[in-house]
């Protein structure tokens, strides 16, 4: 089995913050983001990392960063390790393929969530309200049921052991401003209709995703990670069926395992079965290579 990677410590960089999956170096006016292997599921780390999710994650990035850069400009610089700062050339092993070199933009506050279909806690909000984050839908919609057109629903941004929260237009407009707003949710969307597009016609219909957002230079840039497993949901469109719960190719599966162990979603985390951590490896893997044709190197 592949080296598990949960934690970085390059200690000639100055270490800014560790995320739940990333950790994030700062050189100059620059960041390096390093995709570790730890999952998050709930908000809540898991002891366990899964085999090569850092890698994925980062070729699956860069891949839908050059697809929707016609939508709007990112944050990456670059993802080879030659091309990074000579102070970095030292730890080249632990960087390769799971760290990209990036404009260091300004965090806006907001995870901007589009849904194509109707899962998740968007799913049980609309079974109590008939609608999600204030956004009403029509009557009689069943589980997995793709909506007519996709929905811009924001939510907070957690810090680490925290919740995110789905908010309202109205308060997520509060927090950023109207014009950041009307900005982030038009371009979310039309990134999502043209990846979900892509990805159907590689069998892989994208359900829902969340993006970031940065201000650099004084526009707004993508940042983070882009349509990931670890920041969409992924299901098979030839398992397809509205109704019910989907297969995935993404971190549901790991949600699955916790709910059928009555987990609270509170730390400590349970211990991931080694079934369950290979399975949802595969999984990561199989979207890589369906979406982008290519395996790891």
């Amino acid at each position: 089995m592949k080296k598990v990677v949960l934690k970085t410590n390059f200690e000639e960089i100055k270490l800014v913050k560790r995320g739940k999956v990333r950790d994030i170096y700062e050189i100059d006016d620059k960041y390096i983001l390093v995709s570790s292997d730890r999952l998050s599921a709930f908000d809540v780390i898991m002891n366990e990392g899964i085999p090569q999710k850092g890698r994925v994650l980062t070729k699956i990035s860069e891949f839908w960063f050059d697809i929707v850069k016609d939508q709007v400009d990112n944050h990456l610089i670059s993802s080879n390790v030659d091309e990074y700062p000579e102070i970095c050339q030292k730890y080249k092993e632990e960087l390769f393929g799971r760290s990209m070199l990036v404009k260091k933009a300004e965090l806006i506050p907001l995870e901007c969530i589009v849904r194509g279909y109707i899962s998740g806690s968007g799913w049980k909000e609309y079974q109590q309200k008939g609608s999600i984050c204030g956004i009403e839908l029509p009557a009689g919609l069943v589980e997995s049921e793709k909506l007519d057109e996709p929905i811009f629903t924001p939510s907070t941004k957690a810090e680490i052991g925290d919740h995110d929260e789905n908010i309202s237009e109205e308060k997520a407009t509060k927090i950023i401003g109207k014009e950041t707003y009307d900005f982030l949710k038009t371009t979310s969307i039309n990134i999502y209709k043209k990846a979900s597009e892509y990805a159907f016609e590689k069998g892989i219909i994208l359900a829902d995703t969340k993006m970031e957002f940065g201000f650099y230079d004084g526009k707004i840039i993508l940042i983070d990670e882009l349509l990931t497993p670890d920041s969409s949901r992924f299901w098979p469109k030839d398992d397809y069926e509205k109704g019910r719960a989907q297969m995935s190719y993404d971190k549901q599966y790991v949600r699955d395992y916790l709910l059928s162990v009555n987990f609270n979603k509170q730390p400590p985390a349970p211990t991931l079965p080694e079934e369950v951590i290979n399975n949802t490896a595969d999984k990561y893997i199989q979207a890589l290579i369906k979406l982008t044709g290519k395996d790891l190197d």
